[in-house]
């Protein structure tokens, strides 16, 4: 039976001889195989899981990471975690994650990774009618905030599913903590280029705007560098404009394609859609507000507050009354007629 390949890579890729077996040689011609950066980064991994015991703790205990290395503001991201809650309600946690004790002591521990678990596992605990039967499984082991960043860094290698730009971000996070740019490609299992292309990226964009656009799903390395060349040329302006799109309902429902796109777009002075806020007016009479009228990009609409619920009743009942009128009005102007 072949042996699991994690097994494999945990054991290492090459067996010594049996006693009283002659070493083999390689011949010139034989090219010797060497392990990717992330295979070894599984193993190491591996390695220092297999000193560690499971145990039971209680979510509540558990705090986040000091050091996000997620964008947590796009939809999909909390419809994964209703997903996850749903497959570990049904079939149980398969992977522990991994806490250590808090720095600041007592009772409590910090994540060092297995966010959206802990996350989806926190959920069912709100969710539950008997909360003291939730539980997660983790290792718990000592870690310094270098030990940490280094695991949380193994764990995104091994999952290779961040976002370039979550990457980027926290190549600086990383450069942030005193890494230096080779222990930065180590820890990510990328090479020079890709490393020091992230850190020009995630150190000319404010934060707030990367975390604005967010993780931008399929948007890669050229459009990301396009568009901080673009906010460094444009400078103070270039920057508010693509603010100002945050406020737009259209922006925030688009995917990241989309929203790489218009931000583009601002950064070039040319606004995809619009970035102001809805006009608003108020309908008042005899010093009561009736309702309020809002005017955005996508109609109107009138806002009537639950102090006035007969005033809403009466104009409800009135509308085939009032659009009867209206085409009435309509048609007549339309005549030239005078009212």
């Amino acid at each position: 039976m072949k042996k699991s390949i994690l097994k494999m890579m945990s054991e290492g890729s090459v067996n010594p001889p049996a006693e009283g077996e002659t070493p083999r040689t390689q011949g010139l011609g034989h090219r010797a195989r060497r392990s990717s950066p992330v295979i070894a980064n599984v193993g190491k991994a591996l390695s220092g899981l297999s000193e560690d015991s499971i145990v039971s703790l209680d979510p509540a205990t558990i705090d986040s990471s000091p050091f996000q290395d997620r964008f947590e503001n796009d939809p999909e991201v909390e419809t994964e975690i209703e997903e996850l809650a749903a497959s570990i309600a049904s079939e149980g946690q398969k992977i522990p994650i991994l806490v250590r004790p808090h720095p600041d002591g007592g009772e409590r521990y910090q994540l060092a990774y297995g966010h959206r678990r802990l996350a989806a596992i926190k959920s069912l605990l709100a969710q539950s009618d008997k909360p003291e039967t939730i539980r997660v499984k983790a290792y718990v082991r000592v870690l310094s905030d270098n030990d940490l960043l280094i695991e949380q860094s193994l764990e995104n290698g091994v999952r290779e599913n961040l976002t370039w730009i979550e990457q980027a971000v926290w190549a600086a996070k990383l450069r942030d903590a005193g890494f230096s740019g080779g222990a930065i490609g180590r820890t990510l299992s990328l090479s020079k280029t890709p490393v020091s292309l992230m850190l020009k990226v995630s150190s000319s964009l404010p934060l707030d705007i990367v975390l604005g656009i967010g993780r931008a799903k399929n948007v890669g390395r050229p459009k990301w560098l396009a568009f901080a060349e673009l906010l460094e040329q444009g400078g103070t302006d270039a920057a508010e404009r693509v603010r100002a799109l945050f406020l737009n309902d259209d922006f925030q429902a688009a995917d990241g394609i989309r929203r790489m796109a218009l931000a583009t777009k601002a950064a070039k002075g040319r606004a995809g859609v619009a970035t102001t806020q809805p006009e608003s007016r108020d309908v008042a009479a005899d010093g009561r507000i009736f309702g309020r009228l809002k005017s955005s990009p996508s109609g109107m609409t009138l806002v009537i507050p639950k102090a006035e619920a007969d005033f809403a009743e009466w104009m409800a009942s009135r509308m085939d009354e009032l659009v009867s009128e209206y085409l009435e009005a309509d048609s007549s102007k339309a005549k030239g007629e005078t009212p």
